[in-house]
């Protein structure tokens, strides 16, 4: 490679760095001067966290975990643009004092440029600490420690320096436009049905704007936290012109109305977009009809309650550069499967295949998702979303592998995540029903079961559902029961043991399935599909060394530098 060409490489990497950077989602300033920036981002599946600190001086930067803000215990890096080239080192600090260098460096630099008085440091980790002297990254609040000098001489900061504290893995943005305005869609007084379970839906319009208008945070609005176990928003097509309220799936008017806006579950709190996207409403997006979906779970069958539960959106007329939207994946919600007694892990599959998005819209385009949120009932116990490419898996979308339905939420992904039109995405849930005597169904009820994966993601599409279910003609042959009445009365009475459960799902597994498009306006396309094979994907290990597989070669020049240095 030539002087020139090597030069142009450099220029490109800095280049793309100052765009838009799905591998970098979050930002916080540091310092209420904002002097020091931080960017990041993280790969769950991997185990990996990503960095860019941007601070405004031409000397020495530097970028810490303390236990308790200050110096002693902290883990630190400390990096530079001199004279004689970039620098960067792993350290700690055992008080006051100069940071002493690691014996084993686990952070990786990615990139270091100084220019017109600003130094911009890019660096990838572990999320698990690999040493003594580093501190593992928790889904709790840290303290963030950050200070620079002058000059390139390591030395005492003097007030340049400062402790913020962040949840990095849990990180929920918090912006308020200065136009900011919000409006409520909830229930008015209603007298909640003393069932174990009840889905109650009202179909209200939403406030009209002349212009379009984004909204940027999700606020629940819960009077009664023991009963209500999600909330979902629809909007309805055009077709649909009244207010209207009833049990949800039991009249017309209501089940047209199926394009996903908004969900929240149980143990959840605000939604917040990122700054780069906001869901549509308004202005040419249509004065439609919504529809709120709540799940009331009463398992005590209390009489008397009276419920005002609902959702609060906060909008803005600062339009951002996307319109978002939510897509809905998994196992199409029916009866039609069931999940066997004494099973202690039994996986259920639903596939979203976005090749045939095009049957069902004019325009369709790749999905940048940043955000998902995974949903079963009692019996499930993990959530994985497998993504596939040209017939490979080639990452998990989300993954909760240890999923408690007390505890749903809508969660940022570490990074934005492309899914390309034609990619697979296999939703598998793990349940488990040890403690169960009887076939446990899919269905609405607490007590049968969903396996669902929500997907936030820009630009919008007018879609609804990429969503499947086995071929139940399919499975009743392959289990030699051709009618519905002998296939239902074999699953009924069947010994359920381990080699009964495992040929069960394995039966599910192979037979081809019914991959269902619908859009908006409930277009819907039917299509053949085959459930690929998930495998794990390991966490990488402890970083160490200048090589880094996604910019080797510029990892290469820049840590050859430093020798040369």
């Amino acid at each position: 490679m030539g002087p020139l060409s090597l030069v142009l490489l450099l220029l490109s990497a800095q280049w793309s760095c100052a765009q838009e950077d799905p591998l970098l989602p979050f930002s916080e300033h540091l310092d209420p001067e904002h002097n020091v920036r931080l960017k990041w981002g993280f790969d769950e599946i991997q185990g990996t966290i990503l960095f860019q600190l941007t601070v405004n001086t031409s000397g020495w930067v530097g970028f810490g975990f303390s236990p308790k803000g200050g110096m002693t215990g902290a883990d630190i890096v400390i990096g530079g643009v001199g004279p004689k080239g970039s620098y960067f080192t792993d350290r700690h600090a055992g008080g006051n004092s100069i940071p002493v260098i690691d014996q084993q460096q686990n952070y990786k630099l990615l990139s270091l440029t100084e220019s017109d008085g600003k130094t911009v440091m890019k660096f990838q980790r572990s999320v698990e600490s690999c040493d003594e002297n580093d501190l593992s990254i928790t889904n709790l609040p840290m303290k963030l420690i950050y200070a620079y000098g002058q000059s390139d001489d390591i030395m005492y900061h003097n007030n340049r320096r400062g402790t913020k504290e962040v949840n990095l893995l849990k990180y929920m943005p918090r912006v308020t436009p200065p136009n900011s305005k919000y409006f409520d869609m909830t229930m008015a007084n209603f007298s909640v049905p003393a069932l174990q379970t009840y889905y109650h839906c009202k179909i209200m319009r939403a406030p009209t704007f002349e212009r379009k208008q984004h909204i940027y945070r999700i606020q629940p609005f819960i009077t009664n936290f023991d009963l209500v176990h999600h909330l979902l928003l629809y909007r309805c097509p055009p077709t649909v012109t009244e207010p209207f309220e009833a049990q949800c799936y039991t009249k017309l008017s209501i089940n047209e109305c199926m394009e996903t806006i908004a969900v929240w579950g149980v143990g959840g709190g605000d939604f917040e977009l990122p700054e780069m996207a906001g869901l549509p409403i308004g202005g040419n997006v249509g004065d439609f009809f919504y529809r709120l979906e709540v799940h009331y779970n009463n398992p005590n069958k209390s009489a008397g309650r009276v419920d005002n539960s609902g959702l609060r959106f906060y909008y803005t007329s600062e339009l951002r550069q996307h319109d978002a939207a939510v897509l809905g994946t998994g196992l199409v919600v029916a009866p039609g499967y069931a999940i066997p007694p004494k099973a202690k892990s039994f996986l259920t599959y639903g596939l979203c295949d976005t090749a045939y998005i095009p049957k069902v819209l004019e325009t369709s385009h790749d999905l940048q998702v940043f955000s998902v949120m995974l949903h079963t009932h009692l019996t499930g116990r993990k959530v994985r979303v497998g993504h596939f490419r040209g017939g490979k898996q080639i990452d998990f979308l989300a993954a909760d592998e240890n999923y408690d339905f007390e505890y749903q939420e809508v969660t940022n992904l570490g990074q934005t995540k492309t899914v390309k039109l034609g990619d697979k995405l296999l939703v598998e849930c793990t349940y488990n029903t040890e403690n169960r005597t009887t076939l446990t169904w899919g269905g609405l009820s607490t007590s049968e079961e969903m396996c669902l994966a929500f997907l936030f993601y820009y630009p919008a599409m007018n879609l609804s559902g990429c969503m499947s279910f086995p071929n139940v003609t399919t499975l009743r042959s392959e289990m030699g029961t051709p009618s519905q009445n002998a296939w239902l009365n074999m699953m009924n009475n069947m010994t359920w043991n381990d080699t009964s459960i495992n040929k069960y799902q394995q039966t599910l597994k192979k037979i081809d399935q019914l991959v269902i498009i619908a859009d908006s306006f409930k277009n819907i396309s039917r299509n053949p599909g085959m459930i690929p094979d998930l495998k794990v994907i390991p966490p990488a290990p402890c970083m160490s060394g200048c090589a880094i597989k996604s910019l080797a070669l510029i990892s290469l020049l820049l840590c050859l530098a430093v020798h040369w240095a």
